[in-house]
């Protein structure tokens, strides 16, 4: 399998440290449009997509702003796509499943293992309690993170919503003076320090909480996620693929 990173912060060289440990899978190239090296490790590095070659999959940890190019690339040369980028608008998250009728996608907030258990135990939950007990989700990450709350907050919260239809996400209670409304799932971002994240799903019951949280405790889980996401498609139809339906 050859793979194209684009975006070569943190994440970017975790997945190309990852994939060196695995026979499979080749980097032949990494898309940096502010790179100042040419090539790391052998590994050619390019300024935008019409210098990169064709690749069997693209792996995706830069900005919302670079979806258009990825989309075209992917078109191009028929290349399935890894979007591990957060931060989206509705019209990004569009055209992501517009371009998912003609390419195989795999789009997620978060990529590691656990918290698709965590949205496999949600299911199992929220529909016994979610009338019973008040939901609030709160997320923590590094100082460094800019969009607030995290798109894997925003995941936990759709996941919720689908299986409670009437919730709605109340994020800055501080705006209301009131008592809190049955039908709200509220949303909470904390930053600082170097936290990679943590996710908590709290039930509020009378006399009794319910916690589903999920901890990070390194950048790596979301790697070899992205790296088993591109396993995933290999063998895949055109379509729109995330943690729902990854099996």
């Amino acid at each position: 399998m050859n793979i194209l990173l684009h975006g070569f912060g943190a994440m970017g060289k975790m997945v190309l440290e990852e994939a060196g440990k695995q026979e499979n899978i080749t980097i032949i190239g990494i898309v940096e449009p502010h790179s100042t090296e040419k090539s790391i490790t052998g590994i050619p590095i390019f300024k935008e997509f019409s210098e990169a070659p064709a690749a069997d999959v693209v792996i995706d940890f830069s900005h919302p702003s670079r979806l258009s190019m990825i989309l075209e690339y992917g078109i191009q040369h028929q290349a399935r796509l890894v979007l591990a980028t957060s931060g989206y608008s509705d019209e990004d998250l569009e055209k992501i499943q517009e371009a998912s009728q003609q390419l195989a996608i795999f789009q997620s907030y978060n990529m590691s293992l656990g918290v698709r258990m965590v949205l496999d135990a949600l299911r199992a939950l929220a529909p016994q309690a979610g009338e019973l007990y008040d939901i609030e989700i709160e997320e923590r990450h590094h100082r460094k993170k800019i969009d607030a709350p995290s798109g894997t907050a925003w995941l936990l919260f759709r996941t919720l919503a689908k299986l409670l239809p009437g919730k709605k996400a109340m994020l800055d209670r501080s705006s209301v003076r009131a008592a809190r409304e049955k039908d709200e799932i509220g949303i909470t971002a904390l930053r600082g320090g170097t936290i990679f994240g943590e996710h908590t799903v709290l039930f509020a019951g009378e006399d009794e909480l319910i916690e589903i949280k999920h901890t990070a405790l390194s950048k790596r889980i979301f790697a070899t996620g992205a790296l088993s996401a591109a396993t995933f498609l290999m063998d895949k139809k055109p379509g729109y693929y995330n943690l729902d339906n990854m099996e």
